[in-house]
């Protein structure tokens, strides 16, 4: 599946390639243990545990601990050419006068002309933003007050856009989503809904906060049906669930915005989808989203940078171009359970924006990888070492 995701990545953009390094896919378990058997004793008819197996699981844990699917998809892209933002190498030292020129020229643009009017586009869209927004929630005729939110929306959007110099492609927008479901995406940065809903209104899912965001939501919410929740009922898995059935359920509502994997990747690969959004029982949009980090990386390293520093590195790179293709809906099939649609959707998400697609939780972010798949990896050993057969039958006593 990574091979092919980055076999497809290269054909979306093998005209302007971003040169990102890849990995070759690794073998399996039961391909490397019957590799090292083989290659142990030739005369055994059937598999049994041997000391060279241990190489193996010895082999693997250390090129996790180098270099491991989950840790660097929480890092930055590294590039295989200088961008004339940041070193793509930290440990190349060497410098040229011309790219030094360059780079210093690159900075006063950046910093002295773009950054400036950047900064005050997006003071202005936001101004204008929660004032309309305001003042549009007091229109007392529903067919009015919804048909300006829209507009005030899509003007808020398409300013903040305006602000980080976004050169967003749409493609397949006769799949766009429609007031009967739910629409999910890949997640890298905070700015996903903004370049999502810059072409289509949608109802935002979040908590509720304080300061100036939360003055934006209030606005928000006083003209168009978001769906804010208070930080104590976030955790409430059945309210979040019941709010979102009776939104989708209403057709004058504009559907639903969800990003599955909870965290930013680096939008180099899909991680886990939660499994509540494909509870609902609704219809899927799902949409893929790729950035181009030649102009400017996207991924938000919330461990590294605050929002605000984050936001400064945003307005000061050269632009933020995209690719978003919308997919076609999809439905829950017959026999099928919330997992395994999450991880339809999301093999779907990952296959058309040329990205690799891994069962890891983002939540490995933060947390400790639970016990069970560690517990995966030995019953797969022990079925090596004992057959299907009999390892159900050793299992049943």
């Amino acid at each position: 599946m990574e091979l092919k995701a980055t076999e497809k990545n290269h054909q979306l953009y093998k005209h302007y390639t971003s040169g990102i390094i890849a990995k070759v896919p690794d073998s399996t378990l039961q391909q490397e243990i019957q590799d090292l058997q083989h290659n142990a004793d030739h005369l055994t008819l059937r598999p049994r545990f041997k000391l060279a197996d241990v190489f193996f699981f010895c082999r693997k844990a250390l090129e996790s601990i180098v270099d491991d699917d989950v840790t660097k998809c929480f890092s930055a892209q590294e590039l295989e050419s200088w961008n004339l933002l940041t070193r793509s190498n930290y440990n190349f030292h060497y410098i040229s006068l011309k790219l030094l020129a360059l780079w210093v020229l690159g900075v006063l643009i950046r910093y002295g002309v773009l950054l400036p009017f950047r900064v005050t586009v997006a003071i202005t869209g936001i101004f204008l933003f929660i004032v309309l927004s305001t003042l549009v929630g007091f229109i007392p005729c529903i067919k009015l007050r919804t048909y300006l939110s829209d507009k005030v929306h899509l003007m808020g959007y398409r300013l903040c856009v305006r602000s980080l110099t976004g050169i967003i492609t749409y493609h397949n927008r006769e799949n766009k989503p429609k007031n009967d479901g739910i629409c999910v995406a890949n997640h890298t940065t905070p700015i996903d809904g903004i370049i999502l809903a810059n072409d289509c209104c949608y109802s935002l899912v979040g908590q509720l906060h304080g300061g100036l965001l939360g003055m934006i939501q209030r606005a928000m919410v006083k003209s168009s049906p978001h769906i804010w929740f208070e930080r104590a009922e976030v955790k409430d898995r059945h309210l979040v669930a019941k709010r979102l059935r009776n939104h989708v359920a209403d057709k004058n509502k504009h559907p639903v915005l969800i990003f599955p994997e909870g965290t930013c990747v680096n939008n180099t690969s899909v991680m886990m989808f939660r499994k509540g959004s494909f509870e609902i029982g609704c219809t899927i949009y799902p949409a893929a989203i790729k950035y181009d980090p030649r102009f400017g990386d996207a991924f938000w390293n919330s461990s590294k940078f605050g929002l605000v520093g984050y936001l400064l590195r945003m307005m000061s790179s050269w632009a933020i171009v995209c690719n978003v293709w919308y997919l076609p809906p999809m439905n829950r099939k017959e026999g099928e359970d919330a997992v395994q649609f999450a991880n339809r959707v999301k093999a779907a998400i990952a296959a058309q924006g040329g990205l690799v697609d891994l069962i890891w939780d983002a939540g490995l972010k933060r947390t400790k990888v639970k016990g069970t798949f560690k517990e995966e990896q030995q019953e797969l050993y022990s079925k090596i070492l004992l057959g299907d057969h009999e390892y159900q039958n050793h299992g049943s006593i």
